[in-house]
């Protein structure tokens, strides 16, 4: 089942999604969708970087076991 939202768009807001139809080629109906699931990204709770590894996380045997301790590692990062 289809759902139709009416917005009303002041001149600024109407130029940007003309300007954006015209870059990305999306249609107004792909633009909206597309903007609802951005916000729910933005004030969806954050998920922790253990969560978001999942299942990943310990599979790993290979690799030095003291990486996050041993400054030797860090040489040379971010030159």
């Amino acid at each position: 089942m289809k759902t139709y939202i009416h917005a009303r768009l002041n001149k600024q807001d109407r130029a940007v999604l003309e300007a954006l139809k015209k870059s990305t080629g999306y249609s107004e109906s792909e633009l909206v969708r597309r903007g609802l699931r951005l916000i729910m990204h933005e004030v969806l709770p954050k998920q922790s970087a253990l969560k978001l590894a999942g299942r990943s996380v310990g599979k790993f045997k290979k690799g030095p076991r003291d990486l996050a301790t041993n400054k030797k590692h860090l040489e040379g990062f971010g030159e």
